[in-house]
């Protein structure tokens, strides 16, 4: 039996720019090993597997390498495929159980609006190796359940960086978000995540979960708009509500498929 699967650029309203996903909606659960299979064939930095569950659908993410907790651009992506394929209308919440929760999103006009949770990053020292595996000094080190934060001087320390990811591979986190005030956009970013198999992931939603309360807090703001200056490039909006982030962004099909196996 062949399973349909759909790729899309996530965080961009134009193809081949943002964050390629791949979505796989099922009839039903399958095999662990099967999915990681598919997600190594695939061979992008996320592919979302989901079925029907209860009052919505049951979401996981994994790399070619492992599963992970949270993904920001595979939910974006699964969201646009349930409302472009008609497994919802056009104005029905895409619900989402996942191992982060509820995950909600909804449409409004071209965009996207994912409800996610805040993911603060407490300061923390330094790795020892970190500067050097970035080849830049931070100006901030923090850390939450998932990822290092780090500061750089600006953005052209952040656009310049060329990091040794075989140093970032050692550390005992999932990746490192790098950040810098923005030119043109409030803030910038890159995310390194090789320990994930992941070197550079070219827009990364959920790392805007601690970009958000981070930037809101130096910039006195709730709403903002971040670019994450990898070499695809991609537009994410976030508001700040309570513990929440609420983040925006757009997304375009640009394949689609039939897996055989």
């Amino acid at each position: 039996m062949s399973v349909p699967i759909v790729q899309v650029d996530a965080f961009t309203a134009v193809p081949f720019a943002g964050n390629p996903a791949a979505v796989c909606v099922l009839p039903e659960s399958r095999d662990d090993q099967w999915m990681q299979n598919v997600a190594s064939e695939m061979n992008l930095s996320e592919t979302a597997f989901l079925h029907p569950e209860g009052d919505g659908y049951r979401l996981r993410w994994l790399t070619p390498a492992i599963e992970v907790d949270l993904c920001g651009h595979a939910t974006l992506a699964s969201a646009h495929v349930l409302w472009e394929d008609g497994h919802l209308g056009p104005d029905v919440e895409a619900r989402f159980h996942t191992r982060s929760g509820l995950l909600t999103c909804r449409r409004d006009g071209e965009w996207i609006e994912m409800n996610f949770p805040i993911k603060l990053a407490e300061p923390a020292e330094a790795p020892a190796s970190l500067a050097e595996a970035l080849g830049a000094d931070p100006t901030y080190v923090g850390r939450n359940q998932f990822d290092y934060l780090v500061e750089v001087a600006d953005e052209a320390t952040l656009r310049s960086l060329r990091p040794n990811h075989q140093l970032l591979r050692q550390l005992a986190v999932r990746g490192v978000i790098v950040t810098a005030r923005g030119r043109e956009y409030d803030f910038v970013s890159r995310f390194f995540a090789p320990g994930a198999g992941v070197d550079e992931d070219p827009v990364t939603g959920s790392a805007h979960s601690a970009l958000a309360p981070y930037w809101a807090a130096r910039l006195k703001k709730d709403c903002m708009t971040g670019f994450q200056a990898s070499a695809r490039g991609g537009v994410v909006k976030v508001r700040l509500e309570g513990d929440r982030v609420y983040m925006s962004g757009q997304a375009v099909t640009v394949l689609r498929g039939n897996l055989l196996a």
